[in-house]
């Protein structure tokens, strides 16, 4: 059942940052959000009147109403449940500087819901998808760890467990770019939005072959010209990886994907590439032939992709293929070459428990592969799990927190580091993702992207080219439309935005 909230923000627009730290105490939470100009002294009155007609026709309704005046230097806040105050924070002479001023309020409105709910939450007020960068910034910095201890626990709220794992995350990350002149150099991603069907939790740009499928070779036109300009784009700047993701690329037939891989050959940069990766998530998707091409073409990594070993949750979450095909696919790989394989697997499935989740990782370590990552389920609103709720009514996983520590010490257990840690909205219990992997067999990928440190150029619907200018703090994004037949028929026009940008900001 949705629990209705409703935010009403006077003077300063933090609508994005409070919504994911409410919903993460409230996680079934529906907005409806209000902005409105304010006077300082008038304002000021209104909240000090905690009877005020104006407050309180914000909070007559509903399961929740916050009422947050935000002015320049200080703010004053007050929380409503159904109708009754429960929590109040005023603060004069606070920092301004929007970062201070967010955090300086997001601490108060946590300490109200925390107390309100009886949860604390493990990353404390930090919601966004990257907790490790102020964390890698800090270590690339010098600074010493009990001070990033201390920033973490006091100005984030962060519990010891997550900033300790953080630490190691960051200097891991550290120690691997360290080795890597990333800045005069770019990566390349490539999206192949077809895949055998749809799974329950996804919300990707993703296209079911039985449908789609005959758009399979118009795409490939279009992304070829993409490829090609991309080639051309960075002249100056050696290629550093190149990341084949989806979707899953390998649901192309075979002549389809050596007609990619042939495309890459021809248009790219290769030589000095230090990593190339090919997703082969679905097991469903590979067969000999095509391990062979992905290895023949120099692919240097893959993912394989269980989620789960379990039958029942396979079919719950609509993979359709025997956990008995996951086993099959990956000692294929390793047949034809493949001696960096990642595994995904998700904890927080439906239907599963903390035991199932330790079955799958002792039928994972039989395999032993060089690369695990352990997701969170994150319910995104466009996915089956949400948009159809009342058909997993009943299903809901037990036990998630309990599941993640089991995935951190059989990583221990079997020589596998945490190098590369990303959030989700809408995680289960507030989690994480994290990737493990055996010394020397990192994704480097995975950490340009994570930390955000290198330029990514990126091709095919629904991919987003980011671009990094260093020493300004500054990212730029540069999106492709989502559609598959828009993205087909305005080819031009996605290269065409990539060009502009590149001759406004390059030249």
């Amino acid at each position: 059942m949705d629990t209705l909230v409703e935010l009403n923000l006077f003077g300063r627009d933090y609508e994005q940052e409070m919504r994911p730290l409410i919903r993460a105490f409230l996680p079934n939470a529906d907005f409806e959000v209000s902005h409105y100009e304010a006077e300082d002294e008038a304002m000021r009155l209104v909240f000090e009147k905690e009877t005020d007609p104006l407050l309180l026709s914000c909070n007559a309704a509903n399961d929740y109403s916050f009422c947050m005046l935000l002015m320049e230097d200080w703010f004053r806040i007050r929380v409503y449940k159904k109708g009754e105050l429960i929590g109040r924070a005023d603060a004069d002479g606070v920092d301004p500087e929007r970062k201070a001023f967010r955090n300086r309020v997001a601490r108060e409105v946590y300490q109200i819901l925390s107390k309100d709910t009886g949860l604390t939450l493990p990353w404390g007020i930090l919601t966004g998808v990257r907790p490790t960068k102020l964390v890698y910034e800090a270590v690339a910095d010098g600074q010493d760890e009990d001070e990033i201890r201390r920033a973490m626990k006091t100005e984030y709220l962060c519990s010891d467990a997550k900033t300790e794992t953080s630490i190691t995350i960051a200097k891991r990350e550290h120690e691997i770019l360290s080795g890597m002149d990333y800045q005069n150099g770019y990566s390349i991603y490539i999206g192949i939005p077809f895949c055998p069907t749809t799974c329950a939790y996804c919300s990707f740009t993703s296209y079911p072959l039985s449908k789609f499928g005959k758009l399979a070779d118009d795409y490939l036109d279009a992304l070829e010209k993409e490829i090609a300009f991309l080639g051309t784009c960075r002249p100056k700047k050696r290629l550093s990886t190149v990341y084949i993701g989806g979707g899953t690329p390998t649901a192309l037939n075979e002549a389809q994907l050596e007609r990619l891989l042939m495309t890459v050959r021809k248009h790219l940069p290769m030589d000095e590439v230090l990593e190339y990766t090919v997703e082969a998530g679905r097991p469903d998707s590979v067969t000999e032939e095509k391990m062979r091409l992905l290895k023949a073409y120099g692919v240097t990594r893959i993912s394989i992709n269980p989620q789960s070993m379990r039958q029942r949750t396979l079919d719950l979450i609509g993979r359709r293929h025997t956990a008995e095909q996951i086993v099959e696919a990956f000692h294929t790989a390793r047949a034809c070459g493949h001696d960096n394989i990642n595994m995904d697997m998700i904890i927080g499935l439906t239907g599963e428990n903390p035991d199932d989740v330790s079955y799958t990782l002792s039928e994972i370590a039989k395999l032993d592969p060089e690369n695990l990552t352990v997701h969170t389920l994150a319910l995104k609103r466009a996915a089956r799990l949400t948009t159809e709720r009342e058909n997993y009514a009943g299903l809901e996983a037990t036990g998630v927190s309990d599941m993640l520590e089991r995935t951190v010490a059989f990583a221990k257990e079997h020589g596998y580091r945490p190098y590369y840690l990303y959030r989700q909205k809408n995680m289960a219990e507030n989690l994480e993702n994290v990737g493990y992997a055996k010394p020397g067999t990192e994704g480097i990928y995975n950490i340009l992207i994570m930390e955000e440190k290198q330029t990514i150029l990126a091709a095919g619907a629904g991919a987003m080219s980011k671009f990094v200018f260093y020493g300004e703090d500054r990212i730029e994004r540069v999106e492709n439309v989502k559609s598959l037949t828009d993205y087909i028929a305005r080819i031009d026009e996605m290269i065409e935005r990539k060009k502009t940008f590149l001759e406004n900001n390059f030249t």
